[in-house]
Protein backbone atom coordinates (compact mmCIF):
# COMPACT_ATOMS: atom_id res chain seq x y z
CA UNK A 1 0.00 0.00 0.00
CA UNK A 2 1.33 3.43 -0.93
CA UNK A 3 1.89 6.13 1.68
CA UNK A 4 1.38 9.87 1.44
CA UNK A 5 4.15 12.25 2.49
CA UNK A 6 1.54 14.39 4.26
CA UNK A 7 1.15 13.43 7.91
CA UNK A 8 0.94 14.44 11.55
CA UNK A 9 1.98 12.63 14.69
CA UNK A 10 2.01 13.62 18.37
CA UNK A 11 3.11 12.03 21.63
CA UNK A 12 3.05 13.37 25.21
CA UNK A 13 5.50 12.22 27.87
CA UNK A 14 4.62 12.82 31.54
CA UNK A 15 7.64 12.99 33.88
CA UNK A 16 7.63 13.75 37.66
CA UNK A 17 8.45 17.44 37.21
CA UNK A 18 7.77 18.17 33.54
CA UNK A 19 5.58 17.36 30.56
CA UNK A 20 7.27 16.83 27.18
CA UNK A 21 5.23 17.11 23.99
CA UNK A 22 6.61 15.80 20.69
CA UNK A 23 5.07 16.74 17.36
CA UNK A 24 5.89 15.64 13.81
CA UNK A 25 4.46 17.27 10.69
CA UNK A 26 5.34 16.33 7.13
CA UNK A 27 4.65 17.56 3.60
CA UNK A 28 5.87 16.40 0.21
CA UNK A 29 9.50 16.81 -0.81
CA UNK A 30 11.86 15.04 -3.24
CA UNK A 31 14.10 13.95 -0.35
CA UNK A 32 14.06 14.06 3.45
CA UNK A 33 14.16 17.69 4.60
CA UNK A 34 14.19 17.59 8.42
CA UNK A 35 13.78 20.73 10.53
CA UNK A 36 13.98 20.60 14.33
CA UNK A 37 12.73 22.90 17.07
CA UNK A 38 13.95 21.80 20.50
CA UNK A 39 15.03 23.54 23.76
CA UNK A 40 18.72 24.31 24.14
CA UNK A 41 19.28 21.74 26.93
CA UNK A 42 18.35 18.95 24.49
CA UNK A 43 20.64 20.08 21.66
CA UNK A 44 23.32 17.62 22.68
CA UNK A 45 20.92 14.81 21.78
CA UNK A 46 19.64 16.36 18.56
CA UNK A 47 21.68 14.12 16.25
CA UNK A 48 20.37 10.99 17.98
CA UNK A 49 16.79 12.21 17.58
CA UNK A 50 17.40 13.09 13.93
CA UNK A 51 18.77 9.61 13.25
CA UNK A 52 15.66 7.99 14.74
CA UNK A 53 13.39 10.11 12.52
CA UNK A 54 15.42 9.67 9.32
CA UNK A 55 15.54 5.88 9.77
CA UNK A 56 11.73 5.75 9.59
CA UNK A 57 10.59 8.73 7.52
CA UNK A 58 12.56 8.40 4.29
CA UNK A 59 11.12 11.33 2.34
CA UNK A 60 9.19 14.53 2.93
CA UNK A 61 9.61 17.95 4.50
CA UNK A 62 9.42 17.01 8.18
CA UNK A 63 9.10 19.46 11.07
CA UNK A 64 10.04 18.00 14.47
CA UNK A 65 9.12 19.98 17.60
CA UNK A 66 9.86 19.16 21.23
CA UNK A 67 8.12 21.28 23.89
CA UNK A 68 8.85 21.17 27.62
CA UNK A 69 6.41 22.34 30.30
CA UNK A 70 7.58 22.35 33.93
CA UNK A 71 4.93 20.89 36.22
CA UNK A 72 6.88 20.50 39.50
CA UNK A 73 8.36 22.96 41.95
CA UNK A 74 11.86 22.55 40.63
CA UNK A 75 13.25 25.35 38.51
CA UNK A 76 16.55 25.98 36.83
CA UNK A 77 16.33 29.75 37.40
CA UNK A 78 17.78 31.17 40.66
CA UNK A 79 18.59 34.62 42.08
CA UNK A 80 22.26 35.53 41.97
CA UNK A 81 22.41 36.82 45.59
CA UNK A 82 26.07 37.82 45.40
CA UNK A 83 25.42 40.14 42.48
CA UNK A 84 22.23 41.54 44.04
CA UNK A 85 24.01 42.38 47.34
CA UNK A 86 26.80 44.07 45.40
CA UNK A 87 24.24 46.22 43.56
CA UNK A 88 22.47 47.10 46.84
CA UNK A 89 25.68 48.33 48.47
CA UNK A 90 26.39 50.63 45.54
CA UNK A 91 22.81 51.90 45.42
CA UNK A 92 22.84 52.68 49.18
CA UNK A 93 25.94 54.79 48.70
CA UNK A 94 24.07 56.77 46.06
CA UNK A 95 20.70 57.14 47.78
CA UNK A 96 20.38 55.63 51.26
CA UNK A 97 17.14 57.55 51.98
CA UNK A 98 15.11 55.52 49.47
CA UNK A 99 16.23 52.09 50.65
CA UNK A 100 12.74 50.59 50.21
CA UNK A 101 13.02 50.87 46.41
CA UNK A 102 16.65 49.80 46.12
CA UNK A 103 15.89 46.04 45.92
CA UNK A 104 13.38 46.59 43.14
CA UNK A 105 15.94 48.64 41.23
CA UNK A 106 18.71 46.11 41.84
CA UNK A 107 16.63 43.20 40.54
CA UNK A 108 16.22 44.97 37.20
CA UNK A 109 19.97 45.24 36.70
CA UNK A 110 21.98 42.70 34.62
CA UNK A 111 22.95 39.23 35.89
CA UNK A 112 20.68 39.23 38.93
CA UNK A 113 18.97 36.08 37.61
CA UNK A 114 20.92 33.07 36.42
CA UNK A 115 19.79 29.83 34.85
CA UNK A 116 21.64 26.62 35.52
CA UNK A 117 21.93 24.13 32.67
CA UNK A 118 20.11 20.90 33.44
CA UNK A 119 21.79 17.78 32.12
CA UNK A 120 19.57 15.10 30.61
CA UNK A 121 19.96 11.80 32.39
CA UNK A 122 19.90 8.53 30.44
CA UNK A 123 16.51 7.44 31.77
CA UNK A 124 14.86 10.67 30.65
CA UNK A 125 16.39 10.49 27.19
CA UNK A 126 15.32 6.87 26.80
CA UNK A 127 11.79 7.94 27.65
CA UNK A 128 12.01 10.74 25.07
CA UNK A 129 13.21 8.26 22.44
CA UNK A 130 10.23 5.97 23.16
CA UNK A 131 7.88 8.94 22.96
CA UNK A 132 9.40 10.01 19.63
CA UNK A 133 8.95 6.49 18.24
CA UNK A 134 5.29 6.61 19.31
CA UNK A 135 4.87 9.91 17.41
CA UNK A 136 6.53 8.32 14.36
CA UNK A 137 4.08 5.40 14.54
CA UNK A 138 1.28 7.96 14.71
CA UNK A 139 2.46 9.86 11.63
CA UNK A 140 3.01 6.62 9.70
CA UNK A 141 -0.60 5.62 10.37
CA UNK A 142 -1.69 9.07 9.15
CA UNK A 143 0.40 8.62 5.99
CA UNK A 144 -1.15 5.22 5.34
CA UNK A 145 -4.67 6.64 5.62
CA UNK A 146 -3.78 9.43 3.20
CA UNK A 147 -2.12 6.88 0.91
CA UNK A 148 -5.28 4.80 0.82
CA UNK A 149 -7.24 7.82 -0.43
CA UNK A 150 -4.57 8.47 -3.07
CA UNK A 151 -4.63 4.83 -4.19
CA UNK A 152 -8.40 5.00 -4.78
CA UNK A 153 -7.92 8.05 -6.99
CA UNK A 154 -5.05 6.41 -8.90
CA UNK A 155 -7.12 3.27 -9.53
CA UNK A 156 -9.92 5.45 -10.85
CA UNK A 157 -7.56 7.32 -13.21
CA UNK A 158 -5.84 4.16 -14.43
CA UNK A 159 -9.26 2.60 -15.05
CA UNK A 160 -10.26 5.64 -17.11
CA UNK A 161 -7.06 5.37 -19.15
CA UNK A 162 -7.71 1.67 -19.80
CA UNK A 163 -11.24 2.50 -21.03
CA UNK A 164 -9.90 5.23 -23.31
CA UNK A 165 -7.24 2.87 -24.66
CA UNK A 166 -9.94 0.32 -25.43
CA UNK A 167 -11.87 3.03 -27.29
CA UNK A 168 -8.74 3.87 -29.26
CA UNK A 169 -8.34 0.20 -30.23
CA UNK A 170 -11.98 0.02 -31.32
CA UNK A 171 -11.79 3.02 -33.66
CA UNK A 172 -8.32 2.23 -35.02
CA UNK A 173 -9.66 0.22 -38.00
CA UNK A 174 -11.96 3.14 -38.83
CA UNK A 175 -8.96 5.48 -38.65
CA UNK A 176 -6.96 3.35 -41.10
CA UNK A 177 -9.94 3.22 -43.46
CA UNK A 178 -10.30 7.01 -43.28
CA UNK A 179 -6.61 7.50 -44.05
CA UNK A 180 -6.85 5.22 -47.10
CA UNK A 181 -9.95 7.02 -48.33
CA UNK A 182 -8.30 10.40 -47.88
CA UNK A 183 -5.24 9.34 -49.86
CA UNK A 184 -7.32 7.79 -52.62
CA UNK A 185 -9.36 10.95 -52.91
CA UNK A 186 -6.22 13.07 -53.12
CA UNK A 187 -4.90 10.92 -55.97
CA UNK A 188 -8.19 11.14 -57.82
CA UNK A 189 -8.20 14.92 -57.52
CA UNK A 190 -4.85 15.00 -59.26
CA UNK A 191 -6.55 13.50 -62.34
CA UNK A 192 -3.37 11.64 -63.12
CA UNK A 193 -2.89 8.03 -64.06
CA UNK A 194 -0.93 6.20 -61.36
CA UNK A 195 0.63 2.78 -61.17
CA UNK A 196 -1.71 0.80 -58.92
CA UNK A 197 1.04 -1.49 -57.67
CA UNK A 198 3.25 1.47 -56.83
CA UNK A 199 0.32 3.20 -55.18
CA UNK A 200 -0.35 0.15 -53.00
CA UNK A 201 3.31 0.00 -51.99
CA UNK A 202 3.36 3.68 -51.07
CA UNK A 203 0.08 3.29 -49.22
CA UNK A 204 1.47 0.41 -47.16
CA UNK A 205 4.59 2.43 -46.35
CA UNK A 206 2.48 5.42 -45.39
CA UNK A 207 0.18 3.37 -43.16
CA UNK A 208 3.14 1.71 -41.43
CA UNK A 209 4.34 5.15 -40.36
CA UNK A 210 0.97 5.73 -38.70
CA UNK A 211 0.62 2.27 -37.20
CA UNK A 212 0.12 2.45 -33.40
CA UNK A 213 0.05 -1.26 -32.59
CA UNK A 214 3.30 -1.17 -30.60
CA UNK A 215 2.26 1.97 -28.74
CA UNK A 216 -1.07 0.40 -27.74
CA UNK A 217 0.67 -2.73 -26.44
CA UNK A 218 3.29 -0.76 -24.50
CA UNK A 219 0.68 1.59 -23.05
CA UNK A 220 -1.41 -1.35 -21.88
CA UNK A 221 1.68 -2.91 -20.25
CA UNK A 222 2.61 0.36 -18.52
CA UNK A 223 -0.89 0.75 -17.11
CA UNK A 224 -0.78 -2.80 -15.72
CA UNK A 225 2.70 -2.22 -14.30
CA UNK A 226 1.53 0.97 -12.59
CA UNK A 227 -1.36 -0.89 -10.93
CA UNK A 228 0.99 -3.70 -9.89
CA UNK A 229 3.38 -1.30 -8.15
CA UNK A 230 0.50 0.65 -6.67
CA UNK A 231 -0.57 -2.46 -4.78
CA UNK A 232 2.91 -3.62 -3.77
CA UNK A 233 3.98 -3.83 -0.12
CA UNK A 234 6.48 -0.96 -0.48
CA UNK A 235 5.48 2.62 -1.23
CA UNK A 236 7.70 3.91 -4.04
CA UNK A 237 6.47 7.23 -5.40
CA UNK A 238 9.59 7.76 -7.51
CA UNK A 239 9.11 4.47 -9.36
CA UNK A 240 5.46 5.26 -9.99
CA UNK A 241 6.60 8.62 -11.33
CA UNK A 242 8.94 6.93 -13.82
CA UNK A 243 6.13 4.63 -15.00
CA UNK A 244 3.85 7.66 -15.43
CA UNK A 245 6.50 9.24 -17.67
CA UNK A 246 6.50 6.14 -19.87
CA UNK A 247 2.69 6.22 -20.00
CA UNK A 248 2.88 9.83 -21.14
CA UNK A 249 5.43 8.98 -23.82
CA UNK A 250 3.14 6.35 -25.41
CA UNK A 251 0.09 8.63 -25.22
CA UNK A 252 2.01 11.42 -26.97
CA UNK A 253 3.19 9.06 -29.72
CA UNK A 254 -0.36 7.80 -30.31
CA UNK A 255 -1.50 11.41 -30.56
CA UNK A 256 1.19 12.36 -33.06
CA UNK A 257 0.49 9.29 -35.23
CA UNK A 258 -3.30 9.25 -35.04
CA UNK A 259 -4.05 11.78 -37.80
CA UNK A 260 -7.71 11.20 -36.96
CA UNK A 261 -9.84 13.72 -35.06
CA UNK A 262 -11.92 11.27 -32.94
CA UNK A 263 -8.74 9.53 -31.77
CA UNK A 264 -6.98 12.81 -31.03
CA UNK A 265 -9.90 13.79 -28.81
CA UNK A 266 -9.41 10.58 -26.83
CA UNK A 267 -5.70 11.34 -26.55
CA UNK A 268 -6.55 14.73 -25.04
CA UNK A 269 -8.71 12.97 -22.42
CA UNK A 270 -5.86 10.55 -21.73
CA UNK A 271 -3.45 13.43 -21.15
CA UNK A 272 -5.91 15.04 -18.76
CA UNK A 273 -6.20 11.86 -16.69
CA UNK A 274 -2.42 11.38 -16.67
CA UNK A 275 -1.83 14.96 -15.56
CA UNK A 276 -4.06 14.38 -12.54
CA UNK A 277 -2.05 11.25 -11.71
CA UNK A 278 1.24 13.15 -11.94
CA UNK A 279 -0.03 15.89 -9.64
CA UNK A 280 -0.99 13.37 -6.97
CA UNK A 281 2.25 11.40 -7.38
CA UNK A 282 4.18 14.41 -6.02
CA UNK A 283 2.74 13.53 -2.61
CA UNK A 284 3.47 9.78 -2.66
CA UNK A 285 6.28 8.52 -0.45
Amino acid sequence: MIQSMTGYGKSILELPNKKISIELRSLNSKNLDLNTRIPSQYRAKELDLRNIISSKLKRGKVDFSLYVELTGEETNTIINTEVVNHYLKQLQQIDAANSNNLLEIAMKLPDTIKTTREEIDEAEFNAIEDSLKAAITDIEAYRLDEGEALAKDFNLRIGNLEKLLKNVEEIDPERIKAVKTRLQKSIEELKEEVDKNRFEQELIYYLEKYDITEEKIRLSNHLSYFSENLNSEVSNGKKLGFIAQEIGREINTIGSKSNFAPMQQMVVQMKDELEKIKEQLLNVL
